[in-house]
Order: C-alpha cells, then sequence, then structure tokens
C-alpha cells in the first residue's frame, strides 16, 4: 500500500480539496486498494473543523466525492508512516520540517513540483479562488499519481 498524506496550513480547504481530489482519480483508476490519501495541517488553528464550506461547494460543483471530516495537525509519526507528504506551499514546508526535524529519506514534495512547477498553491482562504485553487490542485494530483504509477505500482 502506497500511502498518501496531504498538507496545508490549517487543513480545511486545500489539502482536504487534495485528498479527496486524488481518492476520486484513484478510484476511476480501480488502485484504491493499492494507494491510501489521508491530509493534515501543519497548524493548530482548525483542528476539528470540516472542510471549509466554499471547498465543499467547489468539490460538489465538480462532481468530487467527499465525506465528513476533521481537521488534525500533522505529528512526527506521520513521517514515518506516510510515504509521500505533499504540501501545497514552501511555507509549509517550512512548518512540516519543525514538527518532523528533518526529511532524510526526501518525502516532502510541493504538489506541483510532480507538474514541473515550483510554484505555490494560493490559499483559497485568502484568495476567495476556489476555482485556481480546483485547476492548481488538478494538474498536480494528476501528475503525482502518473508518477506513482510510473514509479511505484
Amino acid at each position: 500500500m502506497i500511502n498518501i498524506l496531504t498538507v496545508c496550513h490549517g487543513n480545511i480547504c486545500r489539502s482536504p480539496m487534495c485528498e479527496f481530489i486524488l481518492k476520486d482519480m484513484i478510484a476511476r483508476e480501480g488502485l484504491s486498494d493499492r494507494i491510501y490519501v489521508e491530509s493534515a495541517a501543519t497548524s493548530r488553528e482548525e483542528i476539528g473543523n470540516d472542510m471549509y464550506p466554499p471547498a465543499r461547494r467547489k468539490l460538489t460543483q465538480e462532481g468530487i466525492p467527499f465525506e465528513r471530516r476533521h481537521a488534525r495537525q500533522i505529528t512526527p509519526a506521520d513521517y514515518d508512516t506516510f510515504d509521500y507528504i505533499i504540501l501545497m506551499e514552501q511555507y509549509n514546508i517550512r512548518n512540516a520540517l519543525r514538527i518532523f526535524q528533518s526529511d532524510p529519506d526526501e518525502k516532502l514534495h510541493l504538489l506541483l513540483e510532480y507538474a514541473g512547477s515550483d510554484r505555490d498553491i494560493a490559499d483559497p482562504w485568502y484568495t476567495g479562488n476556489f476555482d485556481r485553487t480546483y485547476d492548481d490542485l488538478i494538474e498536480g494530483c494528476t501528475a503525482l499519481l502518473e508518477y506513482i504509477k510510473k514509479n511505484d505500482l
């Protein structure tokens, strides 16, 4: 089983959207028994909260299934549990390294790296642009899944 953890600041917008987009792509390819996806935050600000309503609305609009969930913060144990730790922006990497202390196995990557970009995915909590965030997530998730299929399956 390949384990993927998607991570953003609060775990109420980008990382859960990414989680459910990936789960949908994985299910459509018949790989749900081979790839597991979860999401988490680098901060404690939103712990216990569900996905932000505009994020849920965007997933619904795009036909991406999701379920009620509770934001959680990453823990040092997550480093050992997950094969891929996928972050939305450089700021998330810095905060994750504070929790993990290091990245000896080079598991931490920006999502858009897999699409050939070092660009951050803007936080729609601040921008209000859930369309742009969704498009970036689709681009990154598509490339990540292709990478995993080519290299790990």
